[in-house]
């Protein structure tokens, strides 16, 4: 549980190196494709060297990476960008948050995982918390359908990481999985970036890859590796809801770092995503005993 919780704490403050590279003049898909790049190079170097072993699989395999990658991690956060740029911010962030919906079912149908009344209500306390930290409520602009459904397919194709990662981890290692999730999470998103234009940026600014390496592995490594650590040791559905807590350490970030907004909205729901993970952390533990 501590390993799915830190994943999402990290997650969370993706903020923050995130502002500093669109500051740096970075788009959002510059700034998620240079992560996946970085993040596949460095992990699967530090594989090379430390455990060759682990950067071997099946080829007969290739579906469950490219289900963790280009579908999953790849695909989601590309749905992600795309949907915060033609609407908010808090519009992609709730619409990527029904991945615990979709977790949950695909875990009672392809795992046999029990969807459990406590279960239910944490993740209807988490959807409820994502909606209050992201101000969603008070924002008027209208959702086209397009955006609607690419929020929703973000949801969606975050949520089969998670099932993927499930399958992957039956047959291969922890570090196995999430190098190769970022390999093919990076290879899917090479089409869809400027290259050439992220490589001048880099180069004005070399501070810049330095923020760039420091996001790739404090927010895309360690927290891959954690949350596929945590997930190998309990339901789908119990991890989905803990790493909820990626929006709540966005808000308080932003609150403390950025002095962003703190309305009572805000507030209740930090406090309503805190008391779901409260409520799933003995249920959790009681079904491990």
């Amino acid at each position: 549980m501590l390993a799915v919780i830190a994943a999402g704490v990290l997650w969370g403050i993706i903020c923050i190196p995130t502002k500093v590279l669109a500051a740096g003049g970075l788009g959002p898909v510059q700034i998620t494709c240079s992560c996946m790049v970085c993040a596949a190079v460095l992990f699967c170097g530090f594989l090379a060297i430390r455990d060759p072993k682990k950067l071997r699989f099946r080829l007969r395999d290739i579906w469950m990476f490219l289900g963790t990658g280009a579908i999953g991690v790849g695909g989601a956060s590309a749905l992600y960008a795309y949907t915060m740029l033609q609407s908010q911010a808090s519009v992609a962030v709730v619409l990527m948050y029904t991945s615990p919906i979709y977790v949950m079912l695909f875990g009672a149908l392809l795992f046999h995982e029990k969807i459990t009344p406590v279960k239910l209500i944490a993740l209807v306390m988490c959807l409820a918390g994502c909606v209050f930290v992201t101000g969603m409520l008070g924002d008027a602009e209208t959702i086209t359908p397009l955006v609607l459904l690419t929020g929703l397919l973000s949801g969606l194709t975050f949520g089969l990481y998670t099932v993927f990662d499930r399958i992957a981890l039956q047959h291969y290692d922890t570090m196995t999985v999430t190098a190769y999730t970022f390999v093919f999470a990076a290879a899917i998103q090479l089409p869809l970036c400027d290259v050439g234009g992220a490589v001048r940026i880099f180069a004005a600014d070399p501070s810049l890859i330095l923020w760039r390496l420091g996001g790739a592995v404090f927010c895309s490594i360690l927290p891959y590796a954690l949350y596929t650590w945590g997930l190998k040791r309990m339901d789908s559905g119990t991890a989905a809801i803990l790493s909820c807590v990626e929006p709540l350490v966005g808000a308080v970030a932003g609150i403390v770092i950025y002095h962003e907004d703190h309305s009572p909205t805000k507030l209740l729901g930090i406090a309503l995503i805190l008391a779901a993970v409260i409520l799933l952390s003995p249920h959790e533990r009681k079904k491990n005993v």
